[in-house]
């Protein structure tokens, strides 16, 4: 795992969360959530993205192990990586936009650049 924030859930729950989370940014290129999950969210989605440049069977059971639906892996290894080949890492942006009304939680937009 990139970082050590236990983000208030045990391992299972947590990397549960952080696989759909990463499912769910690559299906949509662009997520809203606060900043530690983003920063958490950004290793992993890189790491799915240079699975795609490499283009082989390996790597593609290797992201279908951790990303949930076949589809956005197929997306990824297809339309996403084929974007990134001129480019070594840095897919990500994160912003941050502000304290989310309900909790005060600092939240950020992250996206594909």
């Amino acid at each position: 795992m990139p970082g050590t924030r236990k983000l208030g859930k045990t391992t299972a729950q947590r990397m549960a969360m952080l696989r759909q989370q990463v499912t769910d940014f690559l299906d949509k290129g662009r997520m809203e959530t606060t900043v530690t999950r983003a920063k958490e969210i950004a290793p992993m989605a890189e790491k799915m993205i240079s699975l795609g440049k490499a283009k082989d069977l390996a790597s593609y059971r290797q992201a279908l192990s951790f990303i949930t639906r076949e589809d956005v892996a197929k997306k990824v290894f297809d339309e996403i990586a084929p974007k990134y080949a001129d480019r070594n890492g840095g897919y990500t942006r994160i912003t941050r936009i502000g304290a989310r009304r309900g909790d005060a939680a600092e939240v950020a937009v992250i996206e594909l650049i």
